[in-house]
């Protein structure tokens, strides 16, 4: 089967019927801290309610679901030009923002490797990134850390690697991130993008508090789901997608692989790639059974309080996704 299967003639609500949502409906409506459900396939929404907090058109904090969003500015400033390719090094993009003694080891890190969380610096995540995002300086500050591993190596989860993207960019691009984003996603994708955070140069956070809806994540995961395309019109390069979801290393936390800004992961034997933000913010796409699925949370509580992460696995993994292929007569292995 293709990476990207042509979708047939869009199902409607009938088609599916809502029936087979309404479980999962049920287990949505009683999560306190959800704020939004979308459920959509081959095109049609299925279900789709703002249960807490804004409505379904207002743009909301993605935390680190903005880290799948600037892989995607990547992959477009890569096929126009604006970058070179993933093995591209980034000392030379950047070279006033190296250390005044950099180690020999920065000259080995890649985009590849910072997309990938692979670019062995020590992470500015956790416990040291409140320290990070005081610093005076944010890329320098991430650029002179200590290398924990080389770079390739195991995966560090540190939003200072996609912070220094979103530099590089803003260098490279010659505009800002937002601008960058408002001209290649925000106008095809016919989505609002709002300005975010910026750091203490000016440069727009590159992997957290993004703004966007979550009728917008949708879009966005559909250009994903059919390889780079919305509506007709190509967006992201296809070769771009699944260079994106081609697994290069493995979370210590979930076990789930990771490509290039996408967690890789399998539900019902199908494989499902997502992009994932504290606090429960989500995009789930599976091109191998049309599916789409967003989810938005109160983005100031972990989602280990409470056991809501465990319960969004369940309303995800346990519902919807059982659902939808029982939806067409078959069962979830």
């Amino acid at each position: 089967m293709a990476l990207f299967p042509a979708d047939s003639r869009a199902a409607s609500l009938a088609d599916w019927g809502s029936s087979y949502l309404a479980p999962a409906m049920a287990r949505a409506d009683g999560l306190a801290r959800l704020n939004s459900l979308i459920v959509s396939r081959n095109g049609a929404v299925l279900a789709e309610k703002a249960f807490h907090g804004p409505g379904l058109d207002v743009p909301v904090n993605v935390k680190s679901v903005s880290k799948s969003v600037i892989s995607a500015l990547v992959g477009i400033a890569i096929d126009r030009g604006v970058l070179k390719g993933p093995d591209q090094a980034i000392a030379g993009l950047l070279p006033d923002r190296l250390p005044r003694t950099p180690d020999p080891r920065l000259r080995k890190i890649t985009l590849d490797h910072l997309l990938s969380m692979r670019s062995g610096l020590d992470r500015t995540s956790g416990r040291n990134y409140g320290r990070w995002v005081q610093s005076r300086d944010w890329v320098r500050h991430v650029l002179s850390r200590e290398f924990a591993d080389e770079p390739g190596g195991r995966m560090l989860y540190s939003t200072g690697n996609t912070h220094v993207l979103s530099a590089i960019l803003t260098r490279a691009g010659g505009r800002t991130t937002l601008a960058l984003m408002q001209d290649w996603l925000g106008e095809p994708l016919g989505i609002q993008v709002p300005a975010w955070q910026r750091d203490p140069q000016g440069i727009y956070f590159g992997g957290n508090n993004m703004l966007l809806s979550p009728r917008a994540l949708l879009r966005f995961g559909e250009m994903y789901r059919n390889g780079g395309i919305f509506r007709g019109q190509r967006v992201l390069a296809e070769s771009w997608v699944a260079e994106s979801w081609k697994p290069r290393t493995r979370s210590p936390f979930s076990g789930d692989e990771y490509g290039l800004g996408w967690f890789i992961t399998v539900v019902c034997g199908e494989t499902v790639y997502y992009a994932r933000g504290f606090g429960g913010q989500f995009v789930y796409v599976s091109p191998a059974i049309g599916l789409t699925v967003v989810i938005t949370s109160d983005p100031t509580e972990n989602t280990r309080v409470d056991g809501y992460r465990e319960d969004l696995k369940t309303l995800v993994y346990g519902d919807i996704f059982p659902a939808v292929l029982k939806a067409d007569g078959r069962g979830c292995t």
